[in-house]
């Protein structure tokens, strides 16, 4: 991870980033909730693009990983205007967005922002809209009040939070209720034993997608993660599936 460089954004918090040159499209990954460009997925993108020769973009959210920045100020929004930002300064020509799990939501966000741009889409385990979903009533109403709610964390010793500005900036972000303006093609992963986002979210996708070129691959004895190395196969060779310029 020697590689790892900086943007600087306006208000000067500084996004940390890894750049790989090379054939486009250019693969741009999201990760998820609370994770980075060090987890298992990021990495074998990026390596896998360094050994074909394909363009690459790993970043860090502002409050994650090397980025600069609180994780409790976090939002969907201010991730957004970071990713646009770094693929507006690092890239030329049309991007591939594939983005693990919270990551699938911003990859639709971002990748309605990008228009023409978009060559393609991959999620994996996306979770649009799982402000919606992935709480209860009364979890919602904490939300609401702009507190902070802590969950028991399958993948790590502490709980995991949830703070009321981001449910409250997600809100108004939702995506499966309306058409999704993209139309490129798009490719769904998710694993049919992913405890933590129903699978029947990505066939929900795929339906409010207004691309007609969408597929929805279910991985029968799929977790949530999909990092195994037959699934880390499956992604790699799901990017692979997209032509090169």
């Amino acid at each position: 991870m020697s590689d790892i460089q900086h943007h600087t954004m306006p208000d000067g918090r500084r996004i940390a980033f890894r750049l790989q040159g090379g054939a486009g499209p250019a693969i741009v990954f999201l990760p998820g909730y609370m994770s980075d460009m060090a987890g298992g997925k990021a990495t074998a993108v990026f390596d896998w693009a360094r050994r074909t020769g394909r363009a690459c973009l790993l970043l860090d959210y502002s409050g994650c990983g090397e980025s600069d920045g609180d994780f409790a100020d976090g939002t969907l929004s201010r991730w957004r205007e970071e990713v646009l930002a770094l693929i507006e300064a690092k890239i030329s020509g049309r991007v591939i967005l594939a983005g693990s799990s919270m990551g699938g939501w911003l990859m639709l966000l971002v990748g309605e922002a990008l228009g023409e741009r978009l060559a393609g889409v991959v999620g994996i385990a996306a979770a649009p809209d799982f402000s919606d979903w992935g709480f209860d009533d009364a979890q919602k109403g904490e939300l609401h009040e702009g507190r902070t709610i802590r969950e028991e964390n399958p993948y790590g010793p502490e709980p995991t939070p949830t703070h009321g500005t981001f449910w409250q900036d997600a809100e108004t972000l939702r995506v499966l209720d309306h058409a999704i303006a993209i139309d490129c093609p798009v490719r769904l992963l998710h694993g049919q034993r992913d405890p933590d986002v129903p699978w029947d979210v990505s066939l929900r996708t795929a339906e409010a997608l207004r691309s007609d070129d969408v597929q929805v691959v279910l991985i029968k004895d799929g977790d949530h993660r999909l990092s195994r190395e037959q699934d880390i196969a499956l992604l790699l060779q799901t990017i692979a599936s997209f032509p090169t310029e």
